[in-house]
């Protein structure tokens, strides 16, 4: 690895890209997303104040939903600083100490949301197929140890190859190409031998998130197997009840994940615009989505909510 001798090179400013073309229609950009993020702190929030003050979800499903809630509570907090302050023009610089930091936690917290997601599935998995011993299984002192194995997998895994980018020569233009950092986008502006970072990256990818969805996949094929031999139709329909919000949520992480990465190694071609909508798509689309499916189809979240904000007078109305 080559290191660059100006000591400026490893305390540089990057731009960040924002909207390309679109920077005169910022103050109009800045209400959705305004609103795409105060739905997304409020929304997990809700979950988890739901989650701790409701004694009869104090069980493993919703432990790791709220291990899911929190992850996405904390990929919201790790951007809206950087996108809302491009689109409300307080500040497109960002320092590389602050730019490393931000991608850390972004990829951190994305490796964490596919371990956690792979947890709900084994929980859903033992819950359908292992009913019996479900309580012996997936104890206290387990979901703890699984939280923490998830928390050091996802951040642990990513320490080597962002510590690198410290000490990355970054001779190109050092305009970003999103409203946040990736470890992608910097690799494209370092000079240096970044083959490490790009080995060990679609190892990682390979090793964590790609083993993850298909462990998810092996989960719901024995589930699917197991409820069709021994169910009747009512029994079935309320299996595939508790799997529908899970589900939801995994396709919602896992398709901008898959969108964001075939982006970035397959469509240099593309146009910027391309680049920018697939990158919000992958930080703010599960964090907004994961609480309003989960509000939505966990019949005890939903009337949970339902006696903190009944129906007002206006509705009966008429």
């Amino acid at each position: 690895m080559s290191v660059g001798p100006d000591s400026k090179l490893s305390n540089s400013t990057f731009l960040l890209a924002g909207f390309p073309g679109l920077e005169q229609h910022y103050p109009w950009l800045s209400i959705p997303f305004s609103c795409i993020y105060a739905v997304v702190l409020s929304g997990n929030c809700l979950v988890l104040h739901v989650i701790r003050t409701e004694p009869s979800l104090h069980q493993p499903m919703f432990y790791f939903l709220a291990m899911l809630a929190g992850t996405d509570l904390c990929m919201g907090l790790s951007t809206v600083h950087t996108v809302l302050g491009v689109l409300w023009g307080l500040s497109r610089e960002v320092s590389l100490d602050a730019c490393i930091a931000q991608t850390y936690f972004i990829h951190g917290l994305s490796c964490m949301e596919s371990g956690v997601l792979l947890a709900m599935a084994f929980d859903r998995f033992t819950a359908i197929c292992n009913p019996l011993r479900y309580a012996s299984i997936l104890t206290s002192a387990r979901i703890i140890n699984t939280g923490v194995a998830i928390l050091g997998r996802g951040f642990l895994l990513i320490t080597a190859p962002i510590v690198r980018l410290k000490f990355f020569n970054y001779c190109r233009p050092h305009v970003l190409s999103h409203s946040f950092c990736l470890h992608q986008d910097l690799l494209r502006l370092a000079c240096s031998d970044v083959r490490f970072n790009s080995v060990y990256a679609l190892a990682l990818v390979i090793c964590t998130l790609l083993l993850d969805s298909v462990l998810i996949l092996v989960s719901y094929i024995r589930i699917l197997r197991s409820v069709l031999a021994v169910a009747s139709r009512e029994e079935r329909l309320k299996s595939s009840q508790t799997c529908v919000a899970h589900l939801c949520a995994v396709l919602v992480f896992y398709v901008p994940v898959i969108g964001l990465t075939m982006v970035h190694r397959f469509g240099q071609h593309l146009s910027p615009v391309v680049h920018v909508l697939m990158g919000n798509v992958y930080v703010l689309f599960p964090p907004l989505m994961n609480p309003i499916i989960y509000s939505v189809k966990t019949q005890q979240i939903r009337g949970r909510i339902r006696r903190w904000f009944p129906k007002t007078s206006l509705s009966t109305r008429g």
